[in-house]
């Protein structure tokens, strides 16, 4: 089992920056890959970012140069630097994990088998 705990999320004004954390414990972190996904209101859950054990990276195309997914084998733990944010960014954003030392980078909810509660991102337009 892995357990994943975000932070970071909070209130921004459109245009602004924020960093999100995703601590896992439970398993070996270097053996997974890690993704981020998110959930507005009345809207499905949709990918965003991940990373593979090795470091390689995908952002989606609404993201992309804007937001950066990284991994501290360390500390445990993934983050997501959101810069330039937009209120279409307004969700809830899920860490999400699964055992994996394959580079392919998967973007598809079921392939993930451990999940966050969330940490709420709000931007004002």
């Amino acid at each position: 089992q892995v357990q994943l705990v975000e932070s970071g999320g909070g209130l921004v004004q459109a245009g602004g920056s924020l960093r999100l954390s995703c601590v896992a414990s439970g398993r070996t972190f270097s053996n997974l890959a890690m993704g981020w996904f998110r959930q507005a209101p009345g809207k499905e859950r949709e990918f965003v970012a991940a990373i593979n054990y090795l470091g390689g990276t995908y952002h989606v195309d609404a993201v992309k140069g804007r937001f950066t997914v990284s991994r501290d084998n360390v500390k445990n733990t993934v983050y997501l630097q959101m810069n330039s944010l937009l209120s279409e960014d307004t969700a809830v954003y899920y860490c999400a994990a699964r055992e994996s030392r394959y580079t392919v980078i998967e973007t598809a909810r079921f392939r993930y088998d451990f999940w966050g509660q969330g940490t709420q991102v709000t931007v004002s337009s």
